[in-house]
């Protein structure tokens, strides 16, 4: 029973460790707000670990997002580079993607045209882009895609860690007149 215990006890400290350490930044090349990157003059800040939270963003009553969390820099694009406001100004990146609307519909949440991964559509720079929830960050990942070729789709994103970059690509295929981004935890995009 004792050993039961202990193992709990390691677990529990493992935990919120593992918790508490995805809230620092051990990346001093940068600090925190730090401009990083851009795309149509809509910047990327550097958010230090990855649970990292400075405060809430808001402009004219709009809910931007938590700085510097991928949400926020999704949402502050479409809002200064389109001057879009989304119905449904909270929730996590994974729940920008609806699975109940079909490709090419609307997602009414956000009011944007949404596709899912494969669409008979090819991506397109601009597009807002969706990753599902892991064991390992359960709220998911949102971007936006920033240059597209007909092998390759790139993406800038906001909070990716410490350490890693804020441009991606990732392979495109067309598979029988259907445009797949070749990573499966992408659920599809979004677009104006």
């Amino acid at each position: 029973m004792k050993k039961i215990g202990i193992g709990i006890g390691i677990l529990v400290l493992l935990f919120f460790g593992y918790k508490g350490i995805k809230k620092v930044n051990f990346n001093t090349k940068y600090h925190i707000g730090q401009k990083v990157d851009s795309i149509d003059n809509v910047y990327v800040y550097y958010n230090g670990g990855v649970d990292n939270v400075t405060e809430r963003n808001t402009k004219d009553d709009y809910n931007l997002g938590l700085k510097y969390q991928c949400v926020e820099f999704v949402k502050r694009y479409y809002y200064e580079h389109y001057q879009h406001k989304m119905p449904d100004a909270y929730g996590h990146a994974k729940s920008f993607f609806d699975v109940d609307v079909s490709d090419g519909k609307i997602n009414k949440r956000r009011n944007l045209i949404q596709y899912t991964n494969p669409s008979t559509l090819m991506p397109q720079k601009g597009d807002l882009i969706v990753f599902k929830g892991t064991l390992w960050n359960r709220y998911g990942h949102v971007a936006i895609i920033s240059k597209v070729t007909e092998t390759k789709v790139e993406i800038i994103q906001q909070n990716p860690g410490p350490f890693s970059s804020s441009r991606e690509k990732i392979a495109l295929i067309n598979q029988n007149d259907n445009w797949k981004i070749n990573n499966d935890r992408i659920l599809g995009w979004l677009r104006k």
